[in-house]
C-alpha cells in the first residue's frame, strides 16, 4: 500500500533504564518527551498529535499515559491516543502516528512509551474471567520464563542449540551494553559468568533472560516536507512499518488449550507470523535482509535473539548459531544485531522497548553513537518486536 506522504523521524529521546523507587512511569515518559523535543529543536506546542503506549502496571492512570504526559507538558488541545499492544506497543504507537501524518491529518506527531514495572517477572492481575488465559497459565505455574524456556528447549531439540550458544549471545550483548550509557546492566560478561548464574527455568540461566525495568522512550515523526523545512539536519526516513497479529493455527503458546500441542502443531516452522510481519516490512520498503546495516531484535531470552536471526532472514532456519559463531552479528560483521546491548542489557519496559529500538537506529543512522558502538556507514536499520497474544511489529528506517 503506497502512502500519500513520506514520513521522517526528526526527534528521539530515551531515559536510562533501571529500577527506580522514587520515580513513576510518568516521570520517565515526560523526561523522554522533553529529550525528543530538544533533539528536534521543537516546543511542545509544535506537536499536533500524541500517541502513547500505556500499561496496567502503572496503575489506573497508566492506561491514560498520553493524557498524563500532556497534563505535565501543558494542555494544548491536541488529540491523544493511548494504546496497549503488549511488547509491540511502541511499534503500534509508531504506526498510529505515521498513519495520521500520512493521511494528512497532521504534520508532526509524537509517540512515546514508558513502564514502571513491578520487581520480578510480569504477571497479570488475578481475575475471575475464565477466558483470561494469562491468569490461568500463571496459576498453573507457567510464568514467562517457562514460556521462554519452551522455545529455547525446542530450538535445542530441533536445531542443536546449546547453552553455550545462548551464553555467547549474552556475552556479545553485554559488550555493547557496557558501552551504552542508557543501558541498565553494564557489566561485561564471559561465557563462564553466564553459565555460572543460577537456572531460572532450564535451560535458561538468570543471565540468558531479561529483567523487567523502568524507562521511557519517545519519537517525533513528521511529513518529509515539513521536516525539510523545520529540521533539515536531523532527518531519518521511515521506509516501512508493519504490525500484525497471528493467523490460526500458527500462533503457539498464546492460548492455553494448545500449549501441550505447541510443537506438534507448528513443527519446525516456529512462529511464522513473526516472519510475516518482517517480510511485510521488507516488501513495503523495497528492501531485503542483504540491505540491512544493523538490526535491533526482541531478545527476551538469548535464544529468542537466535530465532530472530532467522525470522528477519539473515540466514535459513537452523543456521543462527553458525551466524553467531562466525561473527556476522558483531559490530564488525555484515549485519550487527543488538548493538544497543538489547533487552539483555536494558531489561523489559514493554510499552517503551520498540521506541527505544527506533531511538538506537536513529542515532546509528545519524552517526551520533560514536566510539566502539558506532556501526560504520549505517544506512538501513530494522527493529522488530513480538509480544502477548501475538502482537508483532517491524520498523525499517533509512538514512
Amino acid at each position: 500500500m503506497a502512502l500519500s506522504k513520506e514520513i521522517a523521524i526528526i526527534g528521539v529521546g530515551q531515559t536510562k533504564w533501571g529500577k527506580y523507587k522514587d520515580s513513576t512511569a510518568f516521570d520517565h515518559s515526560e523526561a523522554a518527551a522533553r529529550m525528543a523535543l530538544e533533539d528536534a529543536g521543537l516546543k511542545w506546542n509544535d506537536i499536533q498529535y500524541l500517541v502513547a503506549g500505556s500499561t496496567i502496571y502503572s496503575g489506573n492512570r497508566g492506561i491514560y499515559e498520553g493524557n498524563c504526559v500532556a497534563e505535565r507538558l501543558g494542555w494544548s488541545g491536541i488529540p491523544i491516543t493511548n494504546t496497549y499492544n503488549a511488547c509491540a506497543t511502541g511499534g503500534y504507537a509508531f504506526e498510529l502516528a505515521r498513519t495520521r501524518i500520512a493521511a494528512g491529518m497532521c504534520d508532526v506527531a509524537m509517540c512515546l512509551g514508558t513502564d514502571s514495572a513491578p520487581k520480578g517477572f510480569f504477571r497479570p492481575g488475578k481475575t475471575n474471567d475464565p477466558e483470561d488465559l494469562d491468569n490461568i497459565r500463571f496459576q498453573m505455574g507457567v510464568t514467562n520464563p517457562h514460556f521462554f524456556a519452551w522455545y529455547a528447549q525446542r530450538r535445542m531439540d530441533v536445531y542443536g542449540m546449546t547453552e553455550e550458544d545462548m551464553a555467547l549471545v549474552k556475552v556479545k550483548n553485554s559488550k555493547y551494553g557496557s558501552l551504552n550509557p542508557r543501558a541498565r546492566f553494564q557489566a561485561v560478561e564471559t561465557v563462564e559468568d553466564v553459565l555460572a548464574s543460577p537456572y531460572v527455568c532450564t535451560p535458561l540461566h538468570l543471565k540468558t533472560v531479561c529483567a523487567t525495568s523502568d524507562g521511557g522512550a519517545a519519537v517525533i515523526l513528521a511529513s518529509l516536507d515539513w521536516a525539510k523545512q523545520h529540521c533539515p539536519n536531523a532527518i531519518i526516513k521511515v521506509a516501512a512499518v508493519s504490525v500484525k497479529s497471528p493467523t490460526y493455527p500458527d500462533a503457539p503458546v498464546i492460548s492455553m488449550p494448545r500449549i501441550s500441542t505447541d510443537s506438534a502443531v507448528n513443527g519446525v516452522e516456529k512462529d511464522v507470523f513473526r516472519k510475516r510481519v518482517v517480510d511485510a516490512a521488507y516488501a513495503e520498503a523495497g528492501l531485503g535482509p542483504e540491505d540491512l546495516s544493523l538490526a535491533e531484535v526482541y531478545d527476551l531470552s538469548t535464544a529468542y535473539e537466535l530465532d530472530w536471526y532467522e525470522d528477519i532472514s539473515l540466514c535459513p532456519y537452523g543456521d543462527a548459531e553458525k551466524l553467531l559463531h562466525d561473527g556476522v552479528t558483531e559490530i564488525t560483521g555484515k549485519t550487527p544485531v543488538n548493538i544497543s546491548g538489547g533487552l539483555s542489557s536494558f531489561g523489559e519496559a514493554a510499552p517503551a522497548q520498540a521506541l527505544a529500538q527506533v531511538c538506537e537506529l536513529t542515532w546509528q543512522l545519524r552517526g551520533q553513537v560514536g566510539g566502539e558502538r558506532q556501526v560504520k556507514d549505517a544506512k538501513v536499520g530494522l527493529a522488530c518486536n513480538y509480544g502477548l497474544q501475538g502482537n508483532s511489529s517491524c520498523i525499517i528506517l533509512t538514512k
